[in-house]
């Protein structure tokens, strides 16, 4: 089924992306400033709504959370395309709620990263716009 294909290929991205992410969150300097000076003072400073982290703490927490959420739509949406195709189409909500994901990701990647995350979520949010109407129609 084509739907299928789509909705994997749109989740791998999702997965591999996040993975991706989280490699270079934990064992990378990719993340740090260029400025190592913003780098020493995101170390040294707390927000203000607590003194219990630093900002550094909350940037690499943020990020790895970050990673999980994306990881997650893969490990969830690939098993249950896989597996249970069926729900899927019985189930509305399982076709849409892909789209919803990816284009709230979408949003974020265009106002707030860089072209590679939005290309790849570009690319998967149309798996799974074009999954979901081919399902839904």
């Amino acid at each position: 089924m084509f739907e299928q294909v789509l909705i994997i290929i749109g989740a791998s991205i999702f997965g591999v992306l996040g993975f991706i992410h989280l490699i270079y969150t934990f064992y990378t300097n990719k993340f740090d400033a260029r400025k190592s000076s913003v780098t020493d003072a995101m170390k040294t400073t707390s927000p203000v709504l607590t003194k219990e982290t630093t900002m550094w703490d909350a940037w690499v927490g943020f990020n790895a959370s970050h990673s999980l959420g994306a990881i997650l739509v893969a490990a969830f949406f690939i098993p249950l395309v896989i597996l249970d195709m069926k729900l899927i189409i019985e189930f509305k909500w399982f076709s849409i709620l892909p789209v919803i994901i990816g284009f709230s990701y979408l949003l974020l990647a265009k106002k707030y990263w860089f072209k590679i995350p939005f290309l790849g979520i570009l690319i998967s949010t149309i798996c799974f716009t074009v999954a979901a109407v081919l399902i839904n129609t």
